[in-house]
């Protein structure tokens, strides 16, 4: 070990490491995919040993913070919402199989949300933003001729909603919770919403802020979760146990393959 490599104010040497590489990123001004110095330039600049900068490479990359691309180097990260998504879903899914009420509660966290922004959002969305509203209303009621309602078409349509509020972090914090609750919901409940009381509920969302009226589309918002949470409520509070053989896996279910169908 380097004689410098010593802990920090009680923490260890990697934790110290990832903090000065963190500052590097941001006292340089780097953006997403900038290069970063080599492990060896981080050992000098650092005094450190190779296995110290390559753990502390690896807690950043699983952050989403570096990325390193072997044989190639390491760079600045897309600092992304997926370990948050990750984190949440893990979560969830853990709380859920120990017969806790998780799903319900990050329910209730997006309700607050998004229910908690209405007032800064209606009667300020742009005219081009509520025509692109109607129009996934109406592939909503178009969808819902033939079956559920895609979740691609509702997650546009949340996403629309609040795009006006010109917040880039506020947008990717709503699609790591969106993301979170239908990826664990998909895998743990059952059964699939009526889509007439989807396409009603996001009609009305889009009336209510059409007319300007924040208590209507208050009321609307927390209708159309409150449907949500009866569902969850009355699906069977037993988790279902995911069929799957030993060993490694080569996919993953539930984003993937099922989200198609799950809506909220």
């Amino acid at each position: 070990m380097v004689p410098s490599e010593v802990a920090v104010h009680g923490r260890g040497v990697a934790s110290d490491i990832q903090e000065r590489i963190k500052r590097l990123i941001i006292y340089g001004r780097l953006p997403s995919g900038a290069p970063l110095p080599t492990e060896t330039e981080l050992m000098e600049l650092m005094g450190v040993s190779r296995n110290s900068v390559r753990e502390a490479l690896k807690a950043l990359q699983a952050m989403g913070i570096v990325e390193v691309r072997h044989g190639f180097g390491t760079y600045v990260g897309p600092m992304s919402m997926a370990p948050m998504i990750e984190g949440l879903t893990f979560r969830t899914v853990a709380g859920h199989y120990r017969g806790e009420d998780s799903l319900l509660q990050l329910l209730e966290l997006r309700e607050a949300l998004e229910t908690g922004l209405l007032a800064r959002l209606v009667g300020r969305v742009p005219d081009g933003d509520l025509a692109e509203l109607e129009a996934l209303v109406g592939r909503m009621e178009q969808e819902a001729t033939g079956g559920p309602v895609r979740a691609d078409t509702d997650r546009a349509f949340h996403t629309t909603l609040y795009r006006g509020l010109d917040n880039q972090l506020l947008s990717e914090v709503l699609e790591a919770f969106w993301d979170a609750f239908h990826r664990v919901r998909t895998d743990l409940v059952d059964g699939v919403p009526d889509p007439a009381v989807t396409c009603a509920q996001h009609r009305e969302i889009l009336a209510a802020v059409r007319a300007g009226d924040t208590v209507r589309a208050e009321a609307a918002v927390r209708d159309h979760f409150g449907n949500i949470r009866a569902r969850l409520r009355a699906a069977p509070h037993a988790p279902r146990v995911p069929h799957q053989s030993p060993g490694p896996r080569t996919g993953t279910r539930g984003a993937g393959q099922r989200r198609g169908t799950a809506r909220g």
